[in-house]
């Protein structure tokens, strides 16, 4: 104890800030919430809705081939983040992933249950985005996924159609299996302002350990701001305004920097130690 008071005290004095976690953001843990819809079923509906969104872009010449640039690109920047997801949900080690590339002037972007993850043209064009800045948005989708918002949202949905006296009803009736077995439409799901923060900040987490700069935040709300000024933006219905999410990456940015930092040794020692190509 005396040790730690002293570590503080000297802390204090050189103006530094201890980090609330030593390893990255505190995330919490997800809402229990979740746990009243099965999730079997909803990564079951994901994949066909999204093989559906496939469907119809392929047949407008919208699906970006496999050999395409952005969607070689989105693919290697998602390559480095999947391997770390299980940390945050060890059922999204099981996850059949996909990421697609879609031709459209949204400015948009989507991970659904199960890890189907899109990305629009109309994102990376239009904002003129880095890797990092795009590791920023893939993140913040992947989190949305991995914390399994949409299966929160349903269960929330379904208790609000039931109502308290339908649910008392339902309970010892043998009905209360099926009561939050409903569709819905994952592609156009929206989330709260609580489950984007949450999205947020497990999305910042993620990025860094996969050693994206999480600074590119920052700059990535600066263009999506810029872009707002024009006509709203879908990707920003339901989200805080863009300078609390700025504030808000910044504050965590003590917490996730470290991370950044050591994903880019461990890159750096790596490469040295990789053989070299001969030509």
């Amino acid at each position: 104890m005396l040790k730690l008071f002293f570590s503080c005290l000297l802390s204090l004095a050189l103006g530094c800030a201890l980090p609330a976690n030593a390893d990255g953001v505190n995330v919490g843990k997800p809402s229990a919430l979740r746990n009243l819809v099965p999730a079997a079923e909803v990564e079951q509906q994901s994949a066909q809705q999204y093989e559906q969104l496939k469907q119809q872009a392929a047949a407008k010449g919208a699906l970006g081939p496999d050999n395409h640039p952005q969607v070689k690109r989105l693919r290697a920047i998602a390559g480095r983040m999947i391997p770390l997801a299980g940390r945050y949900n060890p059922r999204a080690n099981q996850w059949q992933w996909e990421v697609n590339l879609i031709g459209s002037k949204q400015i948009n972007a989507f991970c659904m249950p199960g890890g189907k993850i899109a990305v629009y043209t109309g994102l990376i064009d239009t904002l003129k985005l880095t890797d990092d800045e795009l590791a920023m948005v893939m993140g913040h989708e992947i989190a949305h996924a991995l914390r399994e918002h949409a299966r929160e949202r349903m269960a929330k949905s379904g208790l609000t159609q039931l109502g308290a006296g339908l649910l008392g009803e339902l309970i010892g009736g043998g009905r209360y299996a099926g009561a939050f077995r409903f569709g819905g439409d994952l592609l156009n799901l929206k989330f709260s302002r609580s489950d984007e923060n949450d999205a947020d900040v497990v999305g910042l987490d993620l990025a860094a350990r996969a050693g994206f700069d999480p600074r590119a935040g920052v700059t990535l709300w600066q263009k999506m701001m810029a872009a707002n000024q024009g006509a709203p933006l879908e990707f920003l219905s339901t989200h805080p305004a863009g300078q609390n999410r700025i504030k808000d990456i910044e504050r965590h940015l003590p917490e996730v920097m470290p991370l950044y930092e050591a994903a880019k040794r461990a890159e750096q020692a790596a490469a040295k130690t990789s053989p070299r190509k001969t030509r």
